[in-house]
């Protein structure tokens, strides 16, 4: 579905409206949805759809996925969050996973971007170099 300009600028100003103290209000993002669903205001399916957009792309921001070979300990934890809240200067929610298709190493996505130091990906990496 193609969005207006204007419909894309409302979703944005109400997007701004539910930050508060530098972070996504939800209870903020409940009102402006339930108030835009009641009015229908012109082009609100798209308003709608443009700032469930931007409010998945900030929840994403905040998340930090963990993958790992085998359960990181508890130290290992505290130290992976402290470190990446402080590289993107803010307090992330980090949720950690096991996979063992990594077999070594860890994967750590925030939003786009994604650091992939497992071992998987550095044969992946020697593989592709060796037949280049």
């Amino acid at each position: 579905m193609k969005i207006t300009k204007e419909a894309r600028r409302t979703s944005r100003q109400l997007f701004r409206a539910c930050i508060a103290d530098g972070n996504l209000d939800e209870t903020r993002v409940r009102t402006v949805v339930s108030t835009v669903a009641k009015n229908k205001p012109r082009g609100y399916i798209g308003i709608l759809d443009a700032f469930a957009r931007l409010v998945a792309n900030e929840v994403d921001r905040q998340l930090a996925a963990v993958e790992s070979a085998t359960a990181l300990p508890p130290a290992t934890q505290s130290e992976l969050q402290v470190s990446l809240s402080k590289k993107y200067g803010r307090p992330l929610t980090l949720k950690f996973s096991v996979n063992p298709k990594l077999l070594g190493g860890i994967r750590v996505k925030v939003g786009s971007d994604v650091w992939d130091g497992s071992v998987k990906a550095r044969l992946k990496a020697l593989s592709e170099s060796l037949s280049a």
